[in-house]
Formats: C-alpha cells, sequence, structure tokens
C-alpha cells in the first residue's frame, strides 16, 4: 500500500485500486491507525512488530457497530419488540454479513497480509475480511468519533440491509394474500410525515378491497409500508384463528 502524493489517499495494494478513503468515504487524520486497521497478524509477525496488528482494533469497531446497528433499528422499526430487534441485529452483524460488506468495497484489496496467509488466499477468507471490517471500523471511531463512524455504518445499513438481513418480506407476503383471496391488490398510502428532511417518520396505511387491515411506522416510506403490512397479516392470521374456534 503506498501513498498518492497529490492527495494522500491511500492507494491499495496495487495501482489498480482507488484509493481506499475515496472507496469507503472517509479521509484520515492518521495513515498509521488507518495502516494499523488493515494489519493482519500473520503480517506483524514477519515484519517483526507483533503489536502493530488489526486486533485491538477489531475488538473497539465490535462495539461501536453494535451501538450504531441498535440505535438505527430502535429508530427504523418502532413498533417490534426487542426479541425481534435482536434477531435483526445479529444478522446484520454476522460475519457472514460483514464479509459480504467486505467484499462489495473490495477491503481484501487493501490488506497486509503475511506471505502464507497470503498464498492460503486470506484476502476472501469471510472471517478475515469480517474482522478486517470491525478494525477499519474501530479505527475511523478512534480518528474521526462516534459520528463519522456512525454515518459510515449507516451507508452500509442503507444499501446493504435487506439483502444481509434476509428478513421477511412482509409486502410480497400480504399480496399473494389479497390476490389469493379476493384478487386484489393492497394499496399502501402514506397518512402522515413527521420531522426535520434528515430524520423524517412515515406513517403509512394499507388497505385491502377498500378496507384499512394495516398501520405502519418507520424511517423511510418503505420501512413504514413493511411495517403496515406485517400488521395486516398479523390482523388476518387472528381473524383466522377465531373463525377456527
Amino acid at each position: 500500500m503506498t501513498l498518492v502524493p497529490e492527495d494522500g489517499a491511500f492507494q491499495g495494494n496495487t495501482t489498480d485500486n482507488p484509493p481506499l478513503e475515496r472507496v469507503i468515504g472517509y479521509r484520515f487524520s492518521s495513515a498509521t491507525l488507518l495502516k494499523e486497521a488493515l494489519s493482519h497478524r500473520s503480517y506483524a509477525s514477519e515484519s517483526g512488530n507483533n503489536a502493530c496488528n488489526n486486533e485491538r482494533l477489531e475488538f473497539l469497531g465490535d462495539s461501536v457497530l453494535s451501538t450504531a446497528v441498535a440505535h438505527h433499528l430502535y429508530q427504523e422499526y418502532p413498533q417490534e419488540d426487542e426479541g425481534r430487534l435482536s434477531k435483526r441485529k445479529s444478522r446484520l452483524v454476522s460475519r457472514l454479513s460483514l464479509a459480504r460488506w467486505a467484499e462489495r468495497i473490495n477491503l481484501g484489496a487493501y490488506l497486509y497480509l503475511g506471505v502464507g496467509e497470503e498464498q492460503s488466499g486470506g484476502r476472501l477468507r469471510p472471517s478475515l475480511l469480517g474482522n478486517a471490517l470491525e478494525a477499519l471500523i474501530g479505527a475511523i471511531y478512534l480518528d474521526g468519533g462516534y459520528a463519522a463512524a456512525e454515518k459510515f455504518i449507516h451507508r452500509f445499513l442503507e444499501t446493504g440491509k435487506e439483502s444481509l438481513e434476509g428478513e421477511s418480506d412482509y409486502k410480497s407476503e400480504l399480496q399473494e394474500y389479497a390476490q389469493k383471496k379476493s384478487r386484489t391488490t393492497p394499496v399502501y398510502q402514506v397518512t402522515k410525515m413527521d420531522g426535520p428532511d434528515h430524520d423524517k417518520t412515515f406513517e403509512v396505511t394499507v388497505d385491502i378491497g377498500g378496507i384499512v387491515r394495516g398501520y405502519g411506522r418507520g424511517k423511510n416510506k418503505k420501512a413504514a409500508e413493511q411495517n403496515a403490512a406485517r400488521e395486516a397479516l398479523k390482523s388476518i392470521k387472528e381473524e383466522g384463528s377465531k373463525k377456527v374456534r
């Protein structure tokens, strides 16, 4: 990895890679801190400086990530209980999810690895990539504070949350039900928007055949619609249960 003289940005292990800081949308004040975040213990050992590896930053980044994700989910899903929020959080911070995120920013190409780790395919190993991503988050936190780290994490959440969570698609499930039972399509309507432009909360209703069946809130329209569809499905299932009795 080298420094680009014009702007001081990290270039990566080959000239084919764009500067990592450009990729992640954050510019480090401390080049040393960024290098530590990208240094696997195999590289540190071979370079004679065992203390300069990313494991401590990984420890720190894990906690920062957990806090930021928990805060995001608490705001995004105001109607969900602790158990459901915990399940969402577990999926988002799992090693598989973190590895996928790292792959999307090609983080493996920027890592410092020992010869053996390099030859064994370390740049593509999910566990190593997930650990490096947490270390990078820890480094951003130390370099720019919690707000900078949270901004980076939110970028990930907004671009890849649905595929990484593997969450149920309530809207699709409700649509299948409506078409099967009444050959109609659920209609969603935004009934209210609160808050400033950068932090709005949406309220949405969903009706089937002209009857409102669900209500939902969320920090964006899509989340509010999913919550409305979830409430509608819950109501429908409860009605079905009563009929069986």
